[in-house]
Formats: structure tokens, C-alpha cells, sequence
């Protein structure tokens, strides 16, 4: 049944709403709409110049609306006359191909077509910073190991205590937080849901730790490195795929005793696929899953202070072991370990969605299990591809990869390869201090 957002503003004491999409780039729009008036936009959606935002888009393009799906509606815990709701953006009466979360709800449906139902959980890594975003927030958080500091998580027990009493309301199923692997970064989790579901709750995730955070004084990021030294911000996703959606959803289609390396880990023949798909695409996939000229400081970064990165640099996968791209930690389900904090809530599902059923329909084989330390032994693999060493070079990855580019869509993917590539451009075109500091005397 379709909430009706009108009454649902009357019975609860909201006043404006938050109409929101999420550009190519991951940035998050959105209009505030009185609740008088959200009748016509639940109808009609609520207009954008697309050319204003991350979208490959021109001032000459008719208005783009973003129609409010009303079954994502959240009412704001720290502002409750506010609520936000996603929109899916139309233009001239049909999806915008381009926009993240059409691009979701496609594969999905396509997912649904073949009788499968992506379920995923997330673990979104995050710094408390200064507010001026150049160092972390507690001055005292200075271990060499930091990860699980009871007294560092304690004096940032407020915020934390904040965001997690809000998940608690919302019936998300919050189930532990940490102080992470880095001085100054935090992780907390929630139970896994449907991969639209999903998207959606990390969205809101990213922009309710950032309000919270504003609140008490303090700056919250998801960039994949945010300082040099430390361990970086992932996205780690757990994949299982299911035969019904929600709550019908009774069998695990993951699980099973499959045949091989992955049989032996409790994976089925058609997880063992849908993880041959990620592994066959998974240079490519960086493009999505590691967006940035950031991320690549974060996959391919040196020993941090903690004395491990926690980030894949090669295409390899494994049992319970955390120095690999997947693992598949136990029966029914497998962990990417690739994503960072700048990956698209919309796109991050959207493209392992799109891998996956590219893995099943052709019987892809994920190759060989290594279970070594990759960090330790990482040099003895012989044969499995290296993740990219940068953003230019995940782009022409994901170029290359046609079938994963016509997964994704062809209008999405050439928007997205132009705008990252304007990114990457400008990127190489800025004057740096280390230019000045070793080169100026040459």
C-alpha cells in the first residue's frame, strides 16, 4: 500500500520535506517542500535543473523532476518537523537512465526477473574531523592501535550514542559501534535488507552522521583517505541473494554445498557464479566502487600507522581472511572489501547487481582460493589482476569492460565515464605543493 505523504506529515507533525536524489558524483540534493504542498509533488515530483548537479546534462535541457518514492519516507530523529524522502528523477515522462537510483531499480527488477533478490549489508567507515576537516576531532586519540579504544569511543560517546539511538527509533537493528582501525574513525553497524533498501538507509546514513556530527562541532567524512598515514574509510558490503524479497524471502539462494573451493565455504553453485562475476569484473568495478582520485590512496596505500591498510590491491579472494578483495566469511554470503566511503549508496548496489547476474548467466568461475595473507605473502600470487593504481586507469577498465558497461546501461555509463574523466582532467591539470616542493629547483 502507497504511504499517502500528506497524511503521513498530518499524523506525525511534519512540515517541510526533504525531496532528495543522489547525482553521479554521489552528492545529494534536494528541495524542502511545506508539507501543503507535497500532495502535487508525490504526483507530479518536485523540479531540478539537471545541469546544476553532477549530471551529464546542459542549461538547455527541460526540467527534471525528482518523484518523491513515498515507502523511503524517514522523518528527521534530530528534526522531527522535517522528513526525507528519495526521488527518482524523471524527465518528460520517463526515467533519467543516468540517474543513480534508476539505475538501481533496473537491475533489480532485472534481478527479479530471473527469480533472484539481492539482499546486502554495509559497513560505512567515517572520521570525526576538526571542523575545518584538516585533523581528527579528539587530540588525545593517538594509539598506535586504536581499533576498539573503549576510551576513545567514550569521548565521542555522544555523537555515536546520537546516531545509534536514531537507527534504534527507525527500526534499522543496530547491532554494535566501534571506534575503528584509524585514530579519529568510526564504524557502526546495522542489520542487513533488501539492495534498494539498503541504498537508501546508506544515503541517509552519510547525511544524518554528517548533520549529527555539525551538531556537536565536529565534521564527518567518508573520504576514502582523509589523512595520509592512517587507515582509509571502506564500504565493505555483505552479498546474499535470496528467492523473495523482504520478509517472504525464506531461502537463501547463496547457501548450499556447492562444488569446489566455494563449496567448501557454504556457497552454492549460484553464489559460486554471482562471486565469478565480481571477481571477472572486478578491475572494472573499481570504477564505481572506488570513485575518486582519493580512493586510489586508499587501495594502493603503503603501511598505515595501525601497521595494515585493510584494503585489497589485488583480485583475489578467500575463506575468513581480511587481507582479500571478497571473503566469504561463512556459509550463505561473501564479503567485497573493495568499496570505499566515496562509492554511490544507488551505484555501490547497482553494480553488484550488475556483476553478479553477469557471473551467473554466463557460469562464471571465480578462480583460485588463496588463503594466505596477501599482506604478508601477497608476492607469491602469480596470475590475478591488480586493481588499478588510479582513477584514469579504473575508468579505461570500466570502458573496456562492454558487458558490464551494457549491464549498467549505455546511457548511464557514458555519462558517467565523461564526467569522471572532466574529474580526472582537472584533477591532473591543478598545480600541487609537492609540485613546488620537488620540482621548483630542477
Amino acid at each position: 500500500m502507497t504511504t499517502d505523504l500528506a497524511k503521513f506529515a498530518k499524523d506525525n507533525g511534519v512540515k517541510y520535506f526533504m525531496i532528495s536524489f543522489t547525482d553521479l558524483f554521489g552528492g545529494q540534493r534536494a528541495k524542502l517542500v511545506p508539507a501543503q504542498a507535497i500532495a502535487d509533488m508525490q504526483e507530479d515530483g518536485a523540479g531540478f535543473a539537471g545541469f546544476a548537479t553532477w549530471l551529464d546534462m546542459t542549461p538547455a535541457h527541460p526540467d527534471m523532476l525528482a518523484v518523491p518514492d513515498p515507502g523511503s519516507v524517514i522523518q528527521l530523529p534530530w528534526k522531527p518537523e522535517v522528513a526525507w524522502v528519495a526521488g527518482n528523477c524523471v524527465m518528460e515522462d520517463e526515467d533519467v537512465a543516468q540517474a543513480p537510483r534508476n539505475v538501481l531499480r533496473r537491475l533489480i527488477d532485472e534481478a527479479a526477473e530471473e527469480g533472484l533478490h539481492v539482499k546486502t549489508g554495509i559497513e560505512a567507515e567515517y572520521f570525526l574531523l576538526t571542523p575545518e576537516g584538516d585533523q581528527i576531532s579528539d587530540p588525545f586519540d593517538t594509539a598506535e592501535k586504536p581499533c576498539y579504544d573503549q576510551q576513545a569511543v567514550m569521548r565521542r560517546y555522544d555523537v555515536v550514542r546520537e546516531i545509534c539511538d536514531y537507527m534504534l527509533d527507525l527500526g534499522w537493528g543496530p547491532y554494535q559501534n566501534d571506534h575503528e582501525d584509524a585514530n579519529g574513525q568510526f564504524e557502526m553497524n546495522w542489520e542487513f535488507d533488501d539492495a534498494l533498501q539498503t541504498a537508501d538507509k546508506h544515503s541517509f546514513f552519510k547525511f544524518m552522521t554528517k548533520s549529527v556530527a555539525e551538531k556537536h562541532g565536529f565534521r564527518a567524512t567518508f573520504m576514502p583517505k582523509p589523512i595520509e598515514g592512517l587507515t582509509g574509510n571502506g564500504c565493505h558490503a555483505h552479498i546474499s541473494v535470496w528467492d523473495a524479497p523482504g520478509s517472504k524471502a525464506k531461502t537463501n539462494v547463496f547457501a548450499g554445498k556447492g562444488e569446489g573451493q566455494t563449496g567448501e565455504l557454504g556457497l552454492s553453485e549460484r553464489g559460486k557464479h554471482f562471486l565469478g562475476g565480481i571477481m571477472k569484473h572486478a578491475s572494472a568495478l573499481a570504477a564505481i566502487t572506488n570513485p575518486t582520485v582519493n580512493s586510489y590512496k586508499r587501495i594502493n596505500a603503503p603501511r598505515t600507522m595501525s601497521g595494515a591498510t585493510w584494503a585489497p590491491n589485488t583480485v583475489t579472494w578467500t575463506g575468513n581472511n581480511r587481507t582479500h578483495m571478497v571473503r566469504v566469511p561463512g556459509p550463505g554470503r561473501f564479503e567485497l572489501r573493495l568499496p570505499d566511503g566515496a562509492a554511490n549508496p544507488y551505484l555501490l548496489q547497482a553494480v553488484i547487481i550488475a556483476a553478479g547476474l553477469s557471473g551467473i548467466r554466463s557460469k562464471a568461475d571465480p578462480g583460485k582460493r588463496y588463503d594466505i595473507d596477501m599482506y604478508a605473502e601477497g608476492h607469491k600470487v602469480r596470475g590475478a589482476p591488480k586493481l588499478p593504481l588510479n582513477l584514469l586507469d579504473a575508468l579505461r577498465e570500466y570502458d573496456k569492460d562492454k558487458g558490464l558497461k551494457a549491464a549498467m546501461g549505455a546511457e548511464f555509463s557514458a555519462a558517467y565515464l565523461k564526467m569522471k574523466r572532466q574529474e580526472w582532467n582537472s584533477y591532473v591539470s591543478h598545480f600541487s605543493q609537492w609540485e613546488r616542493d620537488n620540482t621548483l629547483d630542477i
